[in-house]
């Protein structure tokens, strides 16, 4: 008897068909990458360029207050203008009407009466005279001085202040920008040293200021190298009335007859601010490096500009709190972390730093 058998889709041939064809997806699927690293990190330099452009909108922000305050000052400049005009053509119209009454008198006046009013006359041209005099000073400052070429200059320096320190480095580096010319002005007479253009230049520097101290403050001027010391002996902590302009020019003609030498101490220049009572409430530092010596000896001949970096940290230690240091930095020959270590002093301080150039001021 022969046997039927049934056929069924789901024979051995359709089995092994679909086992291989369910391992052919396996096996694609572990050959492909399906765990994707979502890990994107920033280069370093983009990094770099986001504080960069961070620092500039602070810079920019601190500009556009400064604009602010000049903007301000000028204005009330202009009023003070225009108020001392005002009083001077007032002036100009009593004397013609006292001429015109003089004139019209003199023949029916006795003689005291014309005495008197040539005495009024000449007290009013006094008047007139130092009106258009304090038009000339444009403002509230202690001296006149005018740049070459009647040049004006917006520095961005904060001035002013009741109580202002200058801080004048008098070491042998402010002879020249280079080494080379530091070495040659060294061995040269001092009447050369003193005419040597960087020095020249950083007196200038001190004029000008001190030529923009309200005429109500008071003001101080240390030198300091090796040692810190006033310009006139006797005058060490004490407080100098700007008010006193024989004192204030004294001192400035004092300046000229020194004579740039040693090393740079800014650590002791720093601890001088501390012991004037009472403090500074603005001061101006007028140098052009890192400092060479501190509390601290340095081993060895030569010193590196990392050890340069430490002494002007422990130097910075000693500036007294709530007073701002506004820095002006000459140009120094191989001295590159200089801007950056004031520049950052000054921002630390609420002051300003200015980088001068070759004609200021």
């Amino acid at each position: 008897m022969r046997i039927k058998r049934l056929l069924t889709p789901f024979s051995l041939s359709f089995l092994d068909i679909m086992s291989c064809g369910f391992g052919s997806v396996v096996l694609l699927f572990l050959i492909i990458k399906h765990n994707v690293d979502t890990d994107i990190r920033i280069p370093v330099d983009t990094r770099d360029q986001t504080a960069e452009v961070m620092l500039l909108e602070e810079e920019i922000l601190d500009g556009k207050r400064n604009l602010a305050r000049t903007r301000n000052t000028i204005s009330e400049i202009d009023e003070q203008l225009v108020v001392a005009q005002g009083m001077a053509r007032r002036i100009m119209e009593k004397i013609q009407e006292t001429r015109s009454l003089a004139d019209q008198l003199s023949e029916t006046t006795s003689s005291v009466e014309l005495d008197r009013l040539k005495l009024n006359i000449k007290k009013l041209e006094e008047q007139r005279q130092q009106l258009q005099e304090e038009i000339r000073e444009t403002g509230d400052h202690s001296r006149g001085l005018v740049g070459e070429g009647n040049r004006e200059y917006l520095t961005g320096l904060r001035l002013g202040g009741k109580r202002i320190l200058i801080l004048l480095d008098i070491s042998g580096s402010m002879l020249d920008d280079t080494i080379v010319n530091i070495i040659r002005f060294r061995n040269m007479r001092d009447g050369l040293k003193r005419n040597a253009p960087k020095w020249v230049q950083t007196l200038r520097m001190v004029n000008w200021l001190t030529a923009r101290f309200p005429r109500d403050s008071q003001y101080q001027i240390l030198l300091f190298n090796t040692k810190t010391s006033s310009v006139l002996p006797g005058l060490d902590g004490k407080w100098l009335k700007v008010s006193n302009k024989a004192e204030l020019n004294s001192i400035i003609e004092a300046l000229g007859k020194i004579v740039p030498e040693g090393g740079t101490n800014l650590e002791r220049a720093f601890a001088a601010i501390g012991r004037i009572r009472p403090k500074p409430d603005n001061v101006y530092l007028i140098t052009d490096g890192l400092p060479t010596q501190g509390s601290r000896t340095i081993r060895g001949a030569t010193i590196t500009g990392r050890q340069r970096l430490d002494l002007f940290a422990r130097a910075e230690k000693q500036v007294p709190g709530n007073v701002p240091v506004n820095v002006i930095l000459a140009p120094l020959e191989g001295d590159a972390e200089a801007a950056y270590a004031f520049w950052r002093l000054a921002m630390k301080t609420d002051g300003s730093f200015l980088v001068p150039s070759e004609d200021w001021p």
